[in-house]
């Protein structure tokens, strides 16, 4: 689990493919305090799993699948790229994003970056069906950043990005058609899916009205 809260950038050394996969060596570009193998790390908001540690570097192994590699931006990433990292939350740690889970729903392309004051207001456009997911002023994972969605539609999103986003993540580097890590809240899933059997079959109208007195008579007590 993670918050969406980078701690730093870090840096591909290796790229080595192995059929549909690849393992990936990353240098953290950041203080990295008790490593652990088998810990999870967060790169561009990709959950992945360290193999090995290299002190001497310091650097990392991890494997990312062929399916992480068709649903993230990864497997586009070059040797020398640079990468969001966070590694996973502790218990009793202090909340500060969201709840992120490091599992990358679709990939969205940057339509816009332009200024706002000292910040930058920047669109993304994707699949149309993850709209449902996304609500405006709730909380979106963009290449493991945990940032505010300002502006939502069907098919795109806006965010703002405030200067210290811009100078301590990889956002600077986006640009028009810049492919991006786009993780979903996890509650407006879980919504989405408890609604589900309520909703009628797609593209038909609803069965009933959610009122109160239906959720009373499906189990949500008041």
């Amino acid at each position: 689990m993670f918050t969406g809260l980078i701690e730093g950038q870090g840096r591909i050394e290796s790229m080595e493919k192995r059929g549909g996969d690849v393992l990936f060596r990353f240098h953290p570009l950041f203080a990295w305090d008790s490593p652990e193998i088998g810990e999870s790390v967060a790169c561009n908001g990709v959950c992945l799993t360290m193999e090995t540690w290299i002190p001497s570097g310091p650097a990392f192994t991890a494997f990312a699948s062929a399916e992480t590699l068709s649903c993230s931006n990864l497997g586009g990433l070059a040797v020398g790229g640079l990468v969001n990292m966070e590694r996973a939350m502790a218990m009793g740690e202090r909340f500060g994003g969201h709840i992120v889970s490091g599992h990358v729903d679709t990939v969205a392309r940057v339509e816009s970056v332009r200024p706002v004051g000292d910040s930058r207001r920047i669109r993304l456009v994707f699949d149309e069906a993850w709209s449902l997911q996304i609500v405006p002023k709730g909380s979106v994972t963009l290449d493991g950043i945990s940032l505010t969605v300002n502006e939502c539609g069907p098919g795109f999103l806006e965010v703002n990005i405030i200067p210290e986003t811009w100078r301590v993540t990889t956002v600077a580097s986006w640009k028009s058609g810049s492919a991006v890590n786009l993780e979903t809240d996890v509650i407006g899933k879980y919504v989405k899916h408890l609604m589900q059997p309520y909703g009628g079959s797609r593209g038909s109208a609803p069965e009933e009205r959610v009122t109160m007195d239906f959720l009373r008579r499906n189990g949500f007590g008041f």
